[in-house]
């Protein structure tokens, strides 16, 4: 069964990936990049040409989406599995099944960061990364051979995984609150996947220490800058390769957003940003 690491691109996904990597797949909780695969992205383009799939084809791939999900379930055993994908149903083509799914974290940010954050990510402008969040459909990265994600906006994204929410097996983290208490935000995580699986939560507490301590934004940049991180992209114009973990908790979009964007994205996702208490 899987419990989803679900969020909008650039939104802390790959800090709570970290997290949990470290704590769960290693043996003293001291984090390097290598541990990620055992989160690994659904939908991917590796798993879906395993299955002979193509990749090319986007309405065979979505009609596949729970061919993927039941080849790499395994019963009994709960599985992490991370996605920019948003709740979607596209020809009566569900993205996932409560058959395979356990529950979801959802990681939200606020989406003045978003853009900003997705700017240097993609190497575009603030109004180019912004037009993207309010009126993008799908989401890639520019790597040859990547496999379309329908992210949808960064609203109907948030919205579209409150089902889970409405049956209990949800868990919102905020992106700041995640920053701002590490500690705090990663034994809520742990807490509710230990009760996801029906087990009383039991922290080891050396591990717990050294997760936060080798997770954290300082280490992750330098393991970037000494080994690369295969997730950030090459501007395929200037040839220059953009630092993944960059600004971190200095993305402050009061310095880096111009004041008429930052109205434009208060106006857009109004009601949502009211919801999650950003305005």
């Amino acid at each position: 069964m899987f419990i989803w690491l679900s969020s909008y691109p650039k939104s802390g996904n790959t800090f709570v990936r970290s997290l949990l990597s470290s704590y769960f797949f290693s043996e003293d909780g001291n984090f390097d990049f290598s541990m990620l695969k055992n989160i690994p992205q659904f939908p991917s383009a590796k798993l879906f040409k395993k299955l002979d799939i193509n990749i090319k084809d986007e309405k065979e791939v979505v009609r596949n989406y729970l061919v993927a999900q039941k080849t790499i379930n395994k019963k009994g055993v709960v599985q992490f599995l991370k996605t920019h994908s948003y709740l979607f149903d596209i020809e009566n083509n569900p993205f996932t099944s409560l058959d395979y799914s356990l529950g979801v974290i959802y990681i939200v940010r606020d989406p003045r960061n978003v853009v900003t954050s997705f700017s240097n990510h993609n190497q575009i402008s603030n109004q180019k990364a912004l037009d993207i969040i309010t009126n993008s459909h799908i989401y890639a990265t520019l790597k040859k051979d990547d496999i379309i994600v329908y992210s949808g906006t960064w609203a109907s994204h948030f919205n579209s995984w409150k089902p889970f929410r409405e049956k209990n097996i949800y868990l919102l983290i905020k992106y700041e609150d995640l920053i701002k208490d590490t500690e705090k935000a990663l034994y809520s995580i742990l807490d509710f996947i230990f009760k996801l699986g029906k087990k009383n939560l039991i922290i080891d507490k050396k591990k717990f220490i050294n997760t936060i301590n080798s997770t954290s934004f300082e280490k992750l940049q330098n393991l970037e800058e000494k080994n690369g991180f295969k997730e950030s992209i090459t501007n395929e114009e200037t040839g220059k390769k953009s630092k993944f973990f960059y600004k971190g908790p200095e993305n402050d979009w009061k310095k880096r957003l111009e004041p008429d964007l930052q109205k434009k994205i208060e106006l857009i996702f109004q009601k949502e940003m009211i919801e999650l208490k950003y305005l």
